[in-house]
């Protein structure tokens, strides 16, 4: 990493544990702490550096709660280092929820060129053959993933299928609890790598879900729910129609996340860039056992939507 334009360095660099998909350090220099991402190149797509870095200095400019960004390189992002309350995976306060919406609102009422045409590949259909190599290398979670396997392969035919409600709009991509924290119990919103354009519905969907419930689904709280909703109305949003495509990117996203890590797995060695191996062993537990569930209830989240809209 070529980081001299941060400045000299005050102590080692130190690696920042927990990250799903990349690893970052705190760098701490003459000039500041910084949070230094080194990007996963290995088993992601290319990420758009130069356009989610334009991105967020658009965001940042225009008041977004965000770390500063300072630099963007082919493999390496740098924002100032902001410090915060980690968020748990638990329903936040129903004030933090509204703000959120109202951020969302914000960052989709932007005005920023995006060049890159959003491209979906088919849902991986080779969840059978992924069971055989899992039980075949003696893999911890191989039973669960054997006994799961045709519901994975109806989920990704849901993703396929769905019908994606409009409009689509430029965005995080990735508002969870895990990317963002608490600074004086208001929102700091992290990790923009993934940014790029997203319908709406699959933005409000997998946001305001992810911050009503805990690490399951069996406590979701309604009211937080429409929290998200309500600022996002508030911050002058237009809420699309209800219906399946609330949720469609975010199973899709953890239908996808679950096999990169399986394949991380499989493959058996600790890789130089990317979570580490024991965190993919834990993030495939989590999608083998949750994606069933979240697809099971996916009748009971539209009466979430549905509940919402009668309250209105």
């Amino acid at each position: 990493m070529k980081l001299s334009h941060l400045g000299v360095p005050i102590g080692p660099m130190i690696r920042v544990h927990g990250g799903f998909a990349n690893r970052t350090y705190r760098l701490d220099t003459d000039q500041g702490s910084f949070a230094v991402k080194e990007l996963n190149l290995v088993d992601r797509r290319t990420y758009h550096v130069e356009d989610v870095f334009r991105f967020e200095r658009a965001a940042f400019a225009a008041g977004i709660p965000m770390p500063e960004p300072i630099s963007a390189g082919q493999h390496t992002l740098v924002h100032r280092w902001v410090e915060g309350k980690k968020m748990p995976e638990a329903p936040v306060s129903a004030a933090y929820a509204f703000e959120i919406g109202e951020i969302l609102a914000r960052i989709h009422a932007l005005d920023v060129e995006w060049t890159h045409v959003p491209i979906e590949d088919p849902a991986a259909r080779d969840w059978p053959e992924l069971a055989e190599r899992a039980a075949a290398t003696g893999q911890p979670w191989a039973d669960e993933l054997a006994s799961h396997v045709e519901t994975l392969l109806a989920i990704a035919h849901f993703v396929d299928t769905c019908e994606r409600a409009g409009p689509v709009v430029l965005t995080h991509k990735d508002i969870q609890p895990w990317n963002l924290l608490a600074r004086d119990g208001r929102p700091v919103v992290l990790d923009w790598e993934l940014s790029g354009m997203l319908d709406v519905a699959g933005e409000l969907g997998s946001t305001a879900l992810s911050l009503a419930k805990g690490r399951g689904f069996d406590n979701i709280e309604p009211a937080i729910f429409r929290s998200v909703l309500d600022g996002y109305v508030a911050g002058g949003g237009v809420l699309p129609p209800s219906g399946p495509s609330w949720f469609v990117f975010m199973i899709g996203g953890w239908l996808g996340h679950t096999r990169r890590n399986i394949l991380r797995c499989l493959a058996g060695v600790e890789a130089s860039t990317g979570p580490d191996l024991a965190l993919s062993h834990e993030s495939v537990r989590n999608g083998v056992r949750g994606l069933p569930d979240m697809f099971g209830r996916l009748p009971e989240l539209e009466t979430l939507l549905r509940a919402g809209e009668a309250d209105a």
